[in-house]
């Protein structure tokens, strides 16, 4: 079963600019489509209702608010069972230095974007919130040197 909603060339288009600066207001959104401004707030709201569009967020600069050192943390826990991964889970997304936690297959059952101010904090973090743990077998740390913003994110062809 799918979860995917049909969008037309008009919704694909009013995703791609909201995707590119979601503060765009009605009116111009409808002019950049090409609909008329009530058009246009019905098919927002459509949008939203469908669950495509899932909110707004504000993007901040990690460097700005003295976190200049960002980088991956791939952890290993052990045992993999519910029981220990919930509480982890919970334990990772409420570290401050947290900014994204995936899930993973592979050697690796989770990837942390972790955003620091130095080196040592780095270090503090590694040992103190995650080595320290008994459920974490292991965690092997990456450096992000730069990143760059993808999308916008469309519907995949259906062919």
């Amino acid at each position: 079963m799918s979860d995917s909603v049909s969008l037309d060339p008009v919704d694909l288009e009013i995703l791609r600019v909201l995707q590119n600066d979601a503060r765009t207001t009605n009116r111009d959104l409808a002019a950049a489509v090409g609909i008329a401004p009530s058009t246009c707030l019905d098919r927002v709201a459509r949008l939203r209702r469908a669950g495509v569009i899932l909110g707004h967020r504000l993007q901040l600069d990690p460097a700005k608010l003295g976190r200049g050192l960002e980088a991956l943390l791939m952890v290993q826990v052990r045992p993999h069972r519910r029981e220990l991964i919930g509480p982890f889970v919970d334990r990772v997304r409420g570290l401050p230095e947290s900014r994204a936690l995936f899930h993973l297959t592979g050697p690796d059952d989770y990837l942390v974007h972790v955003a620091v101010t130095g080196p040592a904090d780095l270090q503090r973090l590694v040992l103190d919130e995650f080595t320290s743990r008994k459920e974490v077998a292991r965690v092997e740390t990456r450096l992000i040197f730069q990143q760059w913003e993808c999308g916008p994110l469309l519907p995949g062809d259906p062919t």
